[in-house]
C-alpha cells in the first residue's frame, strides 16, 4: 500500500529550518517504512515531539497563509478543499503524542505537553481567527447554492463555515482577542485537571498486611493484590488501588467493611483532598472560563452552545431526557436498596446501608435470587475468548477478519497489533489492542486512532485504529478473566473502532461527523449482542475445558439481566445531571464544588447511598470539551441503539445481513452524507421509539 505521506515540503528547507540533525534523527521529519505506515514506536523518543510540532506548525501556516493570499476568487478548491486537506504533519504528531500521553505517559511527555499545549491553541486560535481565511470560506458559503455542488461537498461547506462562526471568527477583533486568551487558558486548565486526576488515581493505594482482611476475596483477586504489591517493592502484602479491576471486586466480595469504606471513599475523593493534585479551584475557573466563552458567542451558557449542534438541540430537552429515565430508575434504585437491608438485618447486623456497602450485599442479592456467582461465570470470559468473541461478530455481521501483526512496532509489550480485512479479503485498517491498567495509563477506556482514513492524491489510506482498556490482569497461572461489565466495555469501545474502520468520504472534515450524542451508537449497538446466546456459545469458552457455557448458565445470566439496574442507572443519571447543572448555572469564585454538588444532588433526590459515577473533581469526561455539558450522550444513544438492535431480532436474524449492510452504509461510513437521526431514519425506516431502551434498563 501507499506509505503514509510526510513531505509538504523539500528535505533541504527542514534542514534550513530546523537543522541537519534533528531532520536526519528525528522520525517525524522522514517517511516511516514501517508496516502499513504505522508509527514507529520504536524509534520515537520524547524529545522528538517539540521539534516535530514547531515545524508542523510552521508548514500549517505556511498552506494556511498560501490559501489566504491566493490572488484568485476563493472557489470550494481552492479554499475549502485546500483548507480541510492542510496540517498533514500536525495529523501525524498529535495523534502519537496523544496517544501516549493518555496509555503510556511519564514526567518527560506530561513537562512536554504543558509547553506545546499553550502552542498548538495559539496556532489554533490564530488559524481560526484569521480573517482573511474566513472571508474565503464566507464568500464560497454564501455562493454555494450558485456552485453545483454535490451533497458532500455542501455538507463540508456548511460545517467548516460553522466550524469558524462557533469559534468567533465573525466577532469584532476585540472579542476574537478575547476568545483566544480564553481559549489558551482552557487548554491549560484542562490539561491540568488531567494531570491532577492521573496523579491521585496513582496516589491511591489500600495496603493490607493482615490476611485475615481479605475474607472472602476470590483467589485471583487476592494473587493480583500480591503482584500489585511486588510491582510497588511491598512483597508479602497485597495493594489494592482505584483501577477498576482491583477497586470492584474489593467493593464486591471484601467483608471488612471498614476497610470496604476506605476504598471507596479514596475512589470518590480523588481530588477532592485538599493537596497538590486538589481539582477544585481549577474545576471553577475552568467553569468561569466556559461561561465567558459561551456569553461572547452569543450563548446563555456553556449547555446551550454544546447542545446547539447536538441532536438534542438544547439543554432543556437533554433535562427532559434525563429526568424521564431519572424517575423510573431511582424507584428501582431504592427498591434495591430495601433489598440490600433485609440481607443486613437478616445477618443480624445493626446498621442501615452505606454506599460503601451497596456493591458487597448486591452480590448477595445476585447469588440469593439468580444463583449467580461470580467464580461460576468469570472462567468462560477470558481476556482472549472476549477478543474473539469482538472478531466473531465483525465477521458474522459484515465479514470482517483479523490477523496478528507482531511485526508492527507498538508503544508497549502489552499491545497488540491486527490487519483488518475487508469482506471482500482485502486490506481495511489496522487496529491496535491495549488491554491492562499501568501507572502511565489513565483510567477508564477509550478508543481513538493514529491515522484516520484519508484520500491521499486520489488513493485511500486506511485507518490505523487504537482500543485502550483497563482489565483484569493474568494472575498467576489463570489468564486474565473479565467481568461481566468488562465485556461489554470490550463490545462497546470495539464498536468505536469498526466506526473508524469502515467511516468514509472525500473529506477529513465530515468523514466521520456525527453529533456528539450519536457516536455512542456504534459502540453501545455491539454491546447487545455480546450476552446473546447465539454469539456466547461461539465465544465464551472455559479455560480450562475448552466447553461453550451450558445453556443452564446463560438461562441464568439473562434472568440476572435487570439486576442491579436501578443502582447503575441511577448512578450514571446523576453524574449527567450534575454535568448539566454545571454548564447551565452562573458559576462564580466564589462557588462551592462540594456545596454546588451536594445541592445538585438533593434537588434531584439521590439517595445518600448511591454516589455519582463521577465527582465533580474526578470528572474526567468534562475536563476537555469533548463530553462537557455531554455526558448524556450515553443513554440518549441508548435510546437508538435499543431500538436498532430490536430491529435486528424483530426480523428474526440477529445478524441479518442486509439490515448490517445498511447499518455499515448509513450509521458507520457514510457519515458525510447522512448525520444523526437522518442516518438513523435511512437505516430504520422511522425514529426511534424509547420503549426498548426502557425496558432492557428494567425501567418499564
Amino acid at each position: 500500500m501507499k506509505k503514509f505521506l510526510l513531505f509538504l515540503i523539500p528535505l533541504s528547507m527542514i534542514l534550513s529550518s530546523c537543522g541537519e540533525e534533528k531532520a536526519v534523527d528525528n522520525p517525524f521529519f522522514v517517511e516511516w517504512d514501517t508496516p502499513f505506515g504505522s508509527p514507529p514506536f520504536d524509534q520515537i523518543h520524547e524529545d522528538h515531539f517539540i521539534p516535530a510540532y514547531q515545524e508542523a506548525i510552521r508548514q500549517h501556516q505556511a498552506e494556511i497563509d498560501a490559501i489566504v493570499d491566493n490572488a484568485e476568487a476563493p472557489t470550494f478548491e481552492n479554499t475549502i478543499a485546500a483548507y480541510d486537506q492542510a496540517g498533514s504533519m500536525l495529523r501525524r504528531i498529535s495523534p502519537v503524542f496523544g496517544g501516549l500521553r493518555g496509555a503510556e505517559t511519564n514526567p518527560r511527555l506530561q513537562e512536554i505537553a504543558r509547553e506545546t499545549t499553550p502552542m498548538l491553541s495559539a496556532h489554533s486560535s490564530a488559524i481560526r481567527m484569521n480573517e482573511g481565511l474566513f472571508e474565503r470560506i464566507q464568500a464560497v458559503y454564501n455562493d454555494r447554492n450558485n456552485l453545483d455542488l454535490n451533497k458532500e461537498q455542501m455538507i463540508v461547506v456548511e460545517k467548516m463555515y460553522q466550524d469558524f462562526e462557533r469559534g468567533g471568527a465573525a466577532l469584532p477583533a476585540e472579542q476574537r482577542e478575547e476568545l483566544t486568551k480564553i481559549s489558551e487558558r482552557m487548554s491549560m486548565v484542562s490539561l491540568q485537571l488531567s494531570e491532577n486526576h492521573l496523579a491521585e488515581n496513582n496516589a491511591f493505594k489500600l495496603i493490607i498486611e493482615d490476611e485475615a482482611d481479605l475474607a472472602g476475596l476470590p483467589s485471583h483477586i487476592i494473587a493480583a493484590a500480591a503482584q500489585e504489591a511486588t510491582r510497588v517493592d511491598m512483597d508479602g502484602k497485597w495493594v489494592f488501588t482505584t483501577a477498576f479491576p482491583s477497586r470492584v471486586p474489593f467493593l464486591t466480595f471484601a467483608q471488612n467493611r471498614d476497610l470496604r469504606k476506605e476504598m471507596l471513599m479514596g475512589y470518590v475523593n480523588r481530588g477532592d483532598n485538599d493537596n497538590e493534585n486538589d481539582n477544585k479551584e481549577l474545576f471553577i475557573e475552568l467553569m468561569m472560563l466556559r461561561q465567558q466563552m459561551s456569553e461572547i458567542l452569543g450563548y446563555d451558557n456553556y449547555a446551550e452552545y454544546f447542545t446547539a449542534i447536538q441532536m438534542a438541540e438544547n439543554p432543556q430537552n437533554v433535562y427532559d431526557f434525563l429526568y424521564r429515565v431519572w424517575e423510573p430508575a431511582l424507584a428501582r434504585a431504592k427498591r434495591e436498596k430495601a433489598d440490600l437491608q433485609a440481607i443486613i438485618n437478616r445477618e443480624g447486623s445493626n446498621f442501615k446501608v452505606e454506599a460503601h456497602d451497596w456493591w458487597y450485599y448486591a452480590e448477595q442479592v445476585r447469588k440469593e435470587k439468580y444463583d449467580l456467582d461470580d467464580d461460576e461465570v468469570k472462567p468462560y470470559f477470558t481476556i482472549e475468548n472476549v477478543k474473539q468473541g469482538n472478531f466473531m461478530l465483525a465477521n458474522k455481521l459484515w465479514g470482517l477478519t483479523f490477523e496478528a501483526r507482531p511485526e508492527i512496532p507498538v508503544y508497549h509489550e502489552e499491545v497488540e497489533a491486527y490487519e483488518v480485512f475487508d469482506n471482500d479479503g482485502s486490506h481495511l485498517a489496522i487496529l491496535f489492542i491495549d488491554p491492562h491498567p499501568r501507572p502511565g495509563k489513565r483510567s477508564g477506556a477509550w478508543c481513538g486512532t493514529y491515522r484516520s482514513g484519508a484520500w491521499e492524491d486520489g488513493e485511500w489510506v486506511s485507518p490505523i485504529v487504537t482500543i485502550v482498556m483497563n482489565f483484569t490482569r493474568p494472575s498467576g497461572d489463570k489468564p486474565a478473566m473479565l467481568s461481566w461489565d468488562e465485556t461489554t466495555t470490550y463490545f462497546h469501545e470495539f464498536g468505536h473502532a469498526v466506526h473508524n474502520f469502515f467511516a468514509q468520504g472525500n473529506f477529513r472534515r465530515t468523514s466521520r461527523s456525527v453529533p456528539r450524542d450519536f457516536v455512542e451508537l456504534p459502540s453501545q449497538i455491539l454491546e447487545n449482542w455480546a450476552g446473546e446466546p447465539e454469539l456466547l456459545k461461539s465465544y465464551a469458552l472455559h479455560y480450562e475445558t475448552g466447553e461453550p457455557i451450558p445453556d443452564e448458565l446463560i438461562e441464568r445470566l439473562q434472568k440476572s439481566e435487570h439486576f442491579n439496574q436501578g443502582f447503575i442507572n441511577t448512578e450514571y443519571l446523576a453524574a449527567a445531571i450534575l454535568d448539566m447543572d454545571w454548564h447551565t448555572s452562573n458559576i462564580t469564585e466564589d462557588t462551592d464544588v462540594n456545596a454546588f454538588e451536594r445541592a445538585s444532588m438533593k434537588r434531584i433526590g439521590l439517595i445518600d447511598e448511591i454516589i455519582p459515577r463521577y465527582r465533580t473533581t474526578n470528572f474526567g469526561h468534562i475536563f476537555g470539551g469533548g463530553y462537557a455539558a455531554g455526558y448524556y450522550v450515553y443513554r440518549w444513544a441508548g435510546v437508538l441503539d435499543a431500538d436498532a438492535f430490536y430491529a435486528f431480532k424483530e426480523s428474526g436474524d440477529l445478524f441479518n445481513p442486509q439490515m448490517a449492510a445498511d447499518f455499515r452504509k448509513y450509521i458507520l461510513a457514510n457519515n458525510a452524507l447522512y448525520e444523526g437521526m437522518d442516518a438513523y431514519v435511512n437505516f430504520r425506516g422511522e425514529e426511534p421509539a424509547i420503549e426498548p431502551f426502557l425496558i432492557r434498563s428494567g425501567l418499564k
